[in-house]
């Protein structure tokens, strides 16, 4: 392998542990899904969505998702006080791999379920 391609294969690598980074964890993707498929999510409509998370840890990574800029909270001035989440614009950027990982899961199960 010459030198320039190791060179461009440790960028990519680095890229992905970079994306890995932000999105690894039992609950990120499953939090985005839900925010991507529905545009916007109050907090309890995604606690719902996303099987098993504690209102400690999706308020946890929503946090972390709001720092790194996939999402933005806003407060509507309603009584009782009603908050939003959805995607940045940045945030967007990771629909399709949101669809290609459910696309991807699917076929996977399948392909256990017809492997038994």
């Amino acid at each position: 392998m010459s030198n320039e391609c190791n060179i461009e294969h440790r960028k990519e690598i680095m890229a992905v542990h970079d994306t890995m980074d932000i999105l690894n964890g039992k609950w990120k993707i499953s939090v985005i899904s839900s925010i991507c498929f529905h545009n916007k999510r109050r907090f309890s409509d995604i606690l719902n969505d996303v099987s098993g998370i504690s209102n400690k840890m999706l308020s946890k990574e929503l946090k972390e998702l709001e720092m790194n800029k996939l999402i933005t909270r806003t407060v509507l001035n309603t009584q009782p006080v009603s908050i939003h989440y959805q995607l940045t614009d940045y945030g967007l950027t990771l629909k399709t791999i949101i669809n290609d990982l459910a696309d991807w899961g699917i076929k996977h199960r399948q392909v256990i379920i017809e492997s038994d």
